[in-house]
């Protein structure tokens, strides 16, 4: 393998810490899984107590781990690290032909929504053929309470984290008043109970939001899959339907991750 540059040749100054850190985890390959410090410190051209120092403090994360031998290898933090993304690809992937076989049999948009920990984000989208429909920026964050798929994810959360949330302004337009925010609680309990969230109107007087889970194989929520829909093309029996459907893209997606 040739030896890595850790300088800028063209200014003459020396890598970053970070610049350096990731030429070291850049020498771990499917063929050398296992490395020392004096194999590492001559290809990324750093002196050994660097390598080391850098290594210490990769180990002290879980990035990579010490071998009996006293070599280094990959540890399972850099898994935590990559997860989110690696989970936000992988239910993309799966859930996109779900999307589309919902939005050809409803005729209205489909989203996938995932959770950041305080808001819902758009990661893809179905449009509606429709002239009048309701579609969304990849990126579009949404933390308003009665949010179809703000719902689904709170539904999963603990009642303390709930109430933290609601506490400190990261989930807003709950209502005012002890009474409002144990309605809403109850609100969350049917979700789960019912298996889908719906918002008839409720963030938006023109607008209907179904939201139902998508669920991995550990039967932990990764995702949502979002229909959202003009108000006045959703009548009763539309938004029966449109739920079933809904629920039934969702389900389809679960079963493809390995949950239940």
């Amino acid at each position: 393998m040739p030896k890595q540059k850790t300088t800028d040749e063209s200014t003459g100054r020396g890598a970053s810490v970070i610049e350096n850190t990731v030429a070291i985890l850049r020498c771990f390959s499917p063929d050398r899984q296992e490395l020392g410090v004096t194999e590492i410190a001559p290809q990324v051209g750093l002196h050994k107590s660097s390598v080391s120092r850098i290594l210490a403090s990769l180990e002290r994360e879980g990035i990579v781990e010490q071998t009996a031998s006293r070599r280094y290898r990959l540890g399972l933090g850099i898994i935590a690290i990559a997860g989110p993304l690696l989970a936000d690809l992988d239910v993309r992937r799966v859930s996109y032909s779900a999307m589309q076989e919902l939005t050809e049999e409803t005729g209205e948009t489909s989203a996938l929504m995932v959770w950041n920990g305080t808001e819902s984000i758009t990661v893809e989208q179905i449009p509606s053929a429709h002239e009048i429909k309701h579609t969304s920026s990849l990126g579009s964050r949404y933390s308003t309470a009665y949010s179809a798929s703000v719902q689904v994810f709170l539904a999963a959360e603990d009642a303390e984290r709930v109430r933290e949330l609601i506490d400190d302004g990261s989930i807003v337009n709950v209502g005012s008043g002890i009474h409002s925010v144990e309605d809403y609680r109850a609100r969350l309990a049917d979700v789960v109970d019912r298996g889908c969230a719906i918002n008839y109107g409720e963030t938006s007087a023109d607008a209907v939001g179904i939201a139902a889970p998508i669920r991995d194989h550990r039967d932990e929520i990764v995702a949502a899959i979002l229909v959202p829909a003009p108000k006045y093309r959703v009548d009763e029996v539309a938004l029966e339907k449109l739920t079933k459907s809904c629920m039934k893209a969702a389900n389809q997606v679960t079963r493809r991750l390995g949950g239940a």
